[in-house]
Formats: structure tokens, sequence, C-alpha cells
């Protein structure tokens, strides 16, 4: 429990920072609106009681003031309604405003290179953290932090009012609506944690299983899978709705506490008051008074059902958010390399997971402006070597040295978006002549500037719209706008035809001649570009040669041709 309450603090920070003011305006009117609400209750019910005692006799009727009473209720009204408003218009304001910076803050932490390395096997849990598990955080604020502060204070406030009848009665009220006013929603919490997240998890299986279904429904039918699916989602979907109604019973629960909370406080009142009265303590005005606040004090704490319900959903929300809000707070980059070098590998060894490592105990080193090229069967550990110059993954042992560097995958990613946005991915701020200069570069300008609608042209999913060559061009072009002294390829042509990679890289070649280029290629064409080519096997570097030497004509003959 400790441990997911800690999970917390960076939540509770972030709203603080995001939106201070306007979080504690939102408190204090959620206070002024249950105060004037308990005093409003108190003072109508002294007001007709005294009243009807003063009708009794035409000598006090004469003398008695309805004016000051009559307008402190009218006063009571207009302000609870006024506080109301506020308090709703101020708080979801306040909640929304950090939530959107939460959302924002997430996705750009899910948008560090590893994250996005890691999110790509299972896009579905982004789709979920950006939805249910934001949403799930405006409970925090709206359903427990002010309702259960607004609720203490309430209880602080008609104890100390009672104080004033009578010391002992004062003090009871208090302690019984904190001890019942805090601890059945505690009770509650603890007992509905575990469904909230069962419910939370359950939900998250049908998105995601109803995404593959989606994305995947041509291959499940090929494969008769179709049924299976479908069977898979609704065993979620009644994995969630049990859930639910375990949490429907424990709020049930919960609200027949609070109303035997609420009998019970009521009864003790009434006792209390008459004996007061009978004793000549407290007048029957006063004793109604008492009566009403403490029938009043009760309804601030039923607005923790609620909060008790979604607490085990927050915190689980909390627990999933809280660790990526701190890797973007600290987000990993590489030592600067040293004047005249591209990066340099001391020791290094590298992997995804710790006792099986990808990479072992590599030495490598690049000067600035000089081209590499990675070779060696697939799984021998390129592609991870340049995810770590990318800052993609940690090192597990060893130093990484390296200039600011950009890496083009061996998937071209494309968004649902125009072709002007897809480039400025690269460079926000480039306008259309410098788009235009690196679609140039990139050999695709002639293709875009005959389409009606130029760089506004939509593209579909995935870049649809555009050739498997144009889209690479497309990428490249996008390569070229990211002002990087280092430029990381990872099999940069694969997939294209011969006539198009030789253009490809021919590009490449020429944007590149100030930069410093490492390529993880198979074919003979991309590492023909290079002044080094490095043979790696099983996660060592077995062999490193230079252009002009007969290992580095006997690496490139390793390759395959065009």
């Amino acid at each position: 429990m400790s441990a997911s309450l800690s999970n917390l603090k960076p939540i509770v920070k972030l709203f603080l920072a995001e939106r201070r003011r306007g979080l504690l305006l939102g408190a204090a009117l959620s206070a002024t609106t249950v105060s004037a609400g308990i005093a409003l209750l108190g003072l109508s019910g002294w007001f007709i009681t005294a009243a009807g005692i003063a009708g009794l006799s035409a000598a006090t009727i004469a003398t008695f003031d309805v004016f000051m009473p009559s307008a402190g209720i009218r006063l009571l009204a207009l302000g609870r309604t006024a506080s109301r408003y506020g308090e709703r218009l101020t708080t979801h304001d306040a909640t929304l405003s950090v939530l959107a910076a939460l959302r924002e803050r997430l996705f750009r932490g899910w948008a560090m290179p590893g994250a996005a390395r890691e999110l790509a096997r299972r896009p579905a849990r982004l789709l979920f953290r950006l939805t249910g598990d934001i949403d799930a955080l405006d409970s925090l604020y709206l359903r427990v932090l002010v309702p259960a502060g607004v609720a203490v204070a309430a209880a602080i406030a008609a104890s100390v009012a009672l104080v004033l009848m009578h010391p002992l009665f004062g003090l009871a009220v208090g302690i019984v609506l904190l001890v019942a006013g805090l601890g059945i929603p505690f009770v509650a919490g603890r007992r509905a944690m575990k469904h909230a997240r069962r419910r939370a998890h359950g939900i998250e299986a049908v998105r995601a299983r109803t995404i593959d279904l989606v994305a995947g429904q041509t291959d499940l039918l090929m494969a008769g899978r179709l049924d299976a699916r479908r069977a898979a989602i609704a065993d979620a979907d009644h994995y969630a709705a049990g859930a639910d109604d375990r949490l429907n019973r424990i709020e049930a629960g919960v609200t027949f506490g609070f109303g035997l909370t609420s009998t019970a406080l009521l009864s003790g009142s009434l006792l209390a008051v008459a004996a007061l009265a009978g004793a000549g303590t407290i007048s029957p005005p006063v004793a109604a008074l008492g009566v009403l606040i403490t029938f009043a004090a009760v309804e601030p704490f039923g607005a923790l059902r609620r909060g008790a319900m979604e607490l085990g959903r927050t915190l689980l929300a909390a627990g999933r958010i809280a660790p990526r809000l701190s890797a973007y707070a600290g987000a990993h980059r590489n030592a600067a390399s040293a004047p005249g070098v591209a990066f340099r590998l001391n020791e290094v060894t590298a992997g995804y997971d710790a006792e099986m490592p990808v990479l072992r105990d590599i030495n490598l080193d690049l000067k600035a402006g000089e081209k590499l090229a990675l070779i060696g069967a697939s799984g021998a550990g390129k592609s991870t070597l340049l995810s770590l110059l990318a800052t993609e993954m940690r090192a597990t042992h060893g130093s990484i040295e390296c200039l600011n560097a950009t890496l083009l995958t061996q998937r071209t990613e494309l968004f649902r978006d125009s072709l002007r946005c897809n480039l400025q991915l690269a460079r926000p701020d480039a306008d259309d002549q410098v788009l235009r200069e690196a679609l140039a570069a990139a050999g695709l300008l002639h293709d875009i500037v005959v389409l009606p609608r130029g760089l506004d042209t939509p593209l579909g999913e995935g870049g649809m719209g555009l050739s498997g060559g144009q889209s690479r061009r497309l990428a490249l072009a996008r390569l070229f706008l990211h002002d990087a002294p280092l430029w990381l390829l990872d099999e940069p042509t694969e997939g294209l035809d011969g006539a198009t990679a030789r253009d490809v890289m021919f590009c490449l070649a020429q944007k590149a001649q100030q930069r410093s280029l490492v390529i993880a290629t198979h074919i003979r064409r991309e590492a023909a570009i290079a002044d080094i080519i490095v043979v790696m096997d099983d996660g060592r570097i077995t062999d490193v040669s230079r252009r002009g030497e007969a290992a580095f004509e006997k690496a490139l003959n390793r390759l395959r041709p065009d």
C-alpha cells in the first residue's frame, strides 16, 4: 500500500506545478460550498424553531427579528449556489488542464527512443495509458483529495460549533464523524482495490484484443481463428464485468454504512440535545441547530464513496504512469565525444536481458567525417549497436561517447497526416523552401510537385498513398532535415528495386559528405560507400578493415550483390 501511495508523489507534484492556484481555489470553493450548506440547514432549522416558539406568545412575536435570519438564509443560499458553480468550473478546468499536460508529458516520455522501441511490440498499451490511465487520475483530485479535505474540515467545523453547546457533545460528534467518515471509505477502498485493478486489466485486455482483431482480421480469418479471438474478447469483457459487479456491491455497502452512521448520529444528537434542552443548558432553537448541523456534517463524507471505489484504479494508473514520468525527467544521453571523434565504444556490453547480452566487450571508434559499414549475419548485433549510439538503450557495462545522432530504421515510419507534417517531424520550423530542398536531395521532389495538393497531400495510415520507394525517399528527406553530425542507417535500401536503391544511396552519399555515417547492411551497394567495414559475429567484432586493404575488398565480396 505504501509503495502504491509513493507513486502518487510525482503525480501530485505535477498537479501542483501545472495549476496550483486553480486547484487550491477549487478546494477552497468546495469547502465554502459545504460550509454554506451546513450553515444554511442549521440556520434554517434554528429560524423555523425560533419563529414557531415566538408565535406562541403575543409578547415575543412583536419583538422577534425575522429580518436578520432571513437575510442570513438568503445570503447562504446565494453564496452556496455561487460557490458551487465556481467550484465546478474551477476544479474541472484545473483538472482537465493538468490531465492534458500529463497526457502530453506521458506521450513525450513514450516518444523517447528506448520507450518507442518497447512500445512497438504492444501499441495497445500506449493507447490505454493515454486514455484509461490518464482519465483514472482525475479521481485523485476530484474524488479523493478534495472530498477528503473538505469532509475533515466540515467535521472539525461542526465539532467546534457543537462544542459551544456542550464540550462532550461536540467532541463525541467530531470523533464519530472522523472515525466513521474516514474509516468506512478506507476499509471500502482496501476491499475494492483488488477488484478495481481487475476491472482496469479487463478493460485493457478488451481494448488490446479488439485492436488485434481489427488489425489482423484477415490473417485470423485465413487461419480459422476469428471465432477464438472473439471468444477471447468476450472472456475479457466477462472478467471486467465480474470485477464491476464486486465494486457495485462494495459501493452499496459503503452507502449502507454511511446511512447507518447518519442514523446513529441523528438519533444520538436528538437524545443529547433533548437532555441539554431539558436541563436548560440550551434553548430549543439551538437544539434544532445542533441536530441539523450534525446531520449535515455527514453529507461531505458521502462524496468519498466514489473515491474509495476508484482508489485502486487510481493507484494502478499512478503506478504505471509515474515511472515513465521519472524516465522522461531523466532521459538517457550518451557522453559527448572528444573533438574529431564521432563515437567511441570502450568495453561495451549490452542487451535487452542482463543475463543474455547481445553485444560483448565491444571496442570501436570512428573519426568525425568517416563512414563505417557494419556487416554480419542476422542476429550478430548490428541493430543493437546502432540502438546504443542512438541512445535507444543503455549499455550494461562499459562507456559510450558519441555525437548527437539520428537513426533511420529498417521500417519507414510515416503517419496519417500531410506530407508537410511528416517532414516537419524532423524540423518543425522548416518552411516550404527547406522542405523542397530536402525532397530534391532525396530525389522525390518531382513526384510531389505533380500532385494536385503538393506538400498538403494527405497520407493514409503508415504512409498509404506512396509506393515503397517513395516512402523510403520521404524518410530519407526527413533524415536530411535532421541536423545531426552522425547518421545511423539500418539497411536503408532493403526491399527497394535495384535502380531505386542505387539512386537512394547516391543521394545519401551526396548529402553525407560532411557527416559521419554508420550503416548496418547485408548489401554490397550500401557498404560500398564506407571507409571502414566492421564484421560482427555473435555480438562481437571479429574484423575491422579500411578501404584499400585486401580485407576490405574481401568483406565487400561476402555481401549480397545488387
